[in-house]
């Protein structure tokens, strides 16, 4: 049975101070862990969190990637420079990536490709809006979008991590109920066998807002692998309570 992971994503938030006072809490509180713990921060503060993290079990990620290995792409950063950092995992394809920034389904795909030859673990984000679920195409759009990331990835697509994030549920303290989000993640799992054998070394987790009030409902769906966690994140006790669910 894989063990769970749980990865906190930061988002644009953090200071020196406040990422010392929540690394220490959160090491210092995640001793008996069973689940595989991360946090993925922004770049500025990799370094401080490297250090900070030396000696634990807690592996550290970024929030992106750039498909390019080196050149002139100013405010960019390759996998190469990542993983100077010890960094294990990379979000590919947030869906604040695709809407802000205009990520297509083919970029993020050849962000995880970047990724996986560096030895980088890409989380990989898929996910639709709320108009997309409300016309019935959830799961059209997330195939496509994994899809995307088989095609470009071929034999390495049993390396990667899948996250399902409904974009109607990121900060707006929606939830997608246990079984909306096992529904999409048996769906991704079917996806995956179809793609390899090894499948069910893929870790799926799901990205909708998980708090300390649903974390435990959620992961004990048999498809949800643990969770990317945002706001939550970013609270010591709120990430240490989601983190004693993934018992």
């Amino acid at each position: 049975m894989k063990r769970k992971l749980i990865a906190g994503n930061w988002k644009m938030n953090g200071s020196i101070a406040a990422n010392d006072a929540l690394v220490r809490a959160v090491i210092a509180g995640m001793k008996d862990a069973t689940c595989h713990v991360a946090v993925c921060v922004p770049a500025p503060y990799l370094a401080q969190v490297q250090m900070l993290r030396h000696g634990s079990a807690l592996d550290l990620g970024a929030q992106d990637v750039s498909h390019h290995e080196q050149g002139a792409y100013t405010g960019e950063w390759s996998a190469a420079m990542l993983k100077e950092f010890g960094v294990r995992y990379a979000i590919v394809g947030h869906s604040e990536r695709r809407q802000y920034h205009g990520e297509s389904d083919e970029l993020v795909a050849d962000k995880a490709k970047a990724a996986l030859a560096h030895g980088i673990t890409p989380i990989v984000c898929v996910g639709e809006t709320l108009a997309e679920r409300e016309a019935g195409r959830t799961e059209q759009v997330v195939k496509r979008q994994l899809a995307a990331v088989v095609h470009t990835n071929g034999h390495c697509i049993s390396e990667i991590v899948v996250a399902y994030e409904p974009v109607w549920a990121i900060g707006t303290g929606r939830t997608a109920t246990p079984e909306q989000a096992q529904q999409v993640h048996a769906v991704l799992r079917a996806q995956l066998h179809a793609a390899t054998e090894h499948a069910d070394r893929v870790a799926i987790l799901y990205g909708g807002s998980m708090n300390a009030a649903n974390a435990a409902s959620l992961l004990a769906q048999p498809d949800i692998d643990g969770g990317l966690i945002g706001g939550a994140a970013l609270k010591a006790p709120d990430f240490l309570q989601i983190i004693a669910a993934a018992r």
